[in-house]
């Protein structure tokens, strides 16, 4: 079964958090995950609101969360800590 990440994001200091974005793409791509969506235009339904919206695709819920426990991607998200507000879940898909 696959998996996705899906981030929804408050950005607090844009400058942190580009550098975040920046080595979070190549750490996110190291084990194979594509973006699906990554801050495009949104709708706002139920619940708290987060203008950044980000959804990634992995082949395997192994994957995403070894990604996520990754060197590489803990380097990228120092710079998230602090510079947004996120919530961050990893859901299986219906392959």
């Amino acid at each position: 079964m696959g998996a996705l990440w899906i981030a929804h994001v408050d950005v607090t200091d844009a400058d942190s958090y580009g550098k975040y974005a920046a080595l979070a793409g190549p750490a996110l791509a190291a084990f194979g995950g594509e973006f699906v969506a990554r801050g495009g235009a949104y709708v706002q339904l139920e619940g708290n609101d987060r203008p950044r919206n980000v959804v990634v695709k992995f082949d395997s819920m192994e994957q995403a969360e070894a990604c996520y426990h990754s060197d590489a991607y803990q380097e990228a998200l120092a710079f998230a800590k602090g510079a947004s507000v996120r919530d961050l879940v990893i859901v299986e898909t219906l392959d």
